[in-house]
């Protein structure tokens, strides 16, 4: 199969984990903003997350950099752009792509310019490329659960415009979804979509909370509920789509490796699984290398690619009219 050419969709993956190394090498010049080099292959090495990192939270660490530079309108669009960009190049018809909006007012930019910026480059991605765009805002969860209100309040006026869901991520801890249920209620109200980072770090239970106490229609990760019955019965009744990131997985230590990966084994119980990329920079990866992963660890065919292609399609937060004609791209290769 030669993925590359093949239509893809991408569920998940996070704006500040995906900027080009050469825009922020640019960007820094320009603003006076001081990086620890300007060489693109060091700074290539400081934003990209080795496959041995010990934890998630080192991972995390990648992050630092990219979010310094995105603190202005310009910025923002001009990375988002690039970011559709990259993506309609490897053949990715429709992204989702998520971002945490809080942290990027360290310049005085208010949640609404935020948003607005990070829109302004996917709908110009749309325009120059054959590719759709939507936007979840995400919110880190060791952050005071009321200053998501602040986020959902600058949203509401998107939706139906380029903004569909909310989303929880950053470090893991045991129940943290109790401390979330009022903001999620109130962002559901209002017509937000809901898909949460949970069962990334060996806590199968924190997907079972995400969906019963936050009406979590698709799950980040959710690798652990193999380790959870309840979480994991309640994902396979309710068909809560697993937005699964391999490469990510193993860096992060979700799993030891691609070859016990438990993608394939969830697919063949009936399980919703998708393919994404997590973060394309920090990952050092793309969706095409990901089917990759997929194919070349358990050897799956076009019909086991074509069923995850579905899956997305499916589970993606657009309209019914979109949804038929992504299918119709992959239907169209019979």
């Amino acid at each position: 199969m030669n993925f590359k050419k093949l239509p893809k969709i991408e569920l998940h993956c996070h704006l500040d984990g995906s900027v080009r190394p050469e825009t922020i090498i640019e960007l820094a010049k320009i603003e006076g903003i001081e990086l620890p080099s300007y060489d693109i292959e060091t700074i290539t090495n400081i934003m990209t997350a080795p496959m041995e990192c010990t934890s998630l939270n080192e991972y995390l660490e990648k992050f630092e950099i990219p979010v310094a530079i995105m603190q202005s309108k310009e910025n923002l669009k001009r990375i988002t752009y690039e970011l559709m960009e990259d993506s309609a190049k490897e053949n990715i018809k429709y992204i989702e792509i998520r971002f945490a909006s809080l942290l990027h007012t360290n310049k005085g930019l208010s949640s609404e310019e935020i948003i607005q910026s990070v829109l302004e480059g996917i709908k110009e991605g749309e325009k120059n490329y054959d590719i759709k765009g939507n936007l979840i805002l995400s919110f880190l969860r060791h952050m005071p659960a009321e200053t998501i209100y602040e986020v959902i309040e600058a949203g509401k006026k998107y939706l139906g415009d380029g903004v569909v869901a909310i989303d929880l991520c950053a470090s893991e801890d045991k129940g943290f979804c109790e401390k979330f249920i009022q903001p999620f209620l109130l962002g559901k109200e209002y017509g937000y979509k809901v898909t949460i980072h949970a069962g990334e770090t060996g806590i199968g239970e924190n997907v079972l909370d995400a969906v019963q106490m936050l009406g979590a229609e698709r799950i980040g990760h959710g690798i652990h509920i193999k380790n959870c019955k309840e979480a994991y019965d309640i994902v396979k009744e309710k068909n809560i789509v697993l937005e699964m990131c391999p490469t990510s997985n193993v860096q992060t230590k979700a799993v030891d490796s691609f070859e016990v990966h438990p993608i394939l084994d969830f697919h063949k119980d009936g399980i919703k699984v998708t393919i994404n990329t997590d973060n394309r920079t920090v990952s050092n990866t793309t969706l095409t290398k990901e089917c990759h992963v997929i194919k070349d660890n358990f050897n799956i065919d076009l019909d086991i690619y074509k069923n995850i292609y579905f899956n997305s399609v499916n589970a993606a937060f657009i309209d019914c009219q979109t949804k038929e004609n992504l299918k119709n791209l992959l239907t169209e290769l019979d």
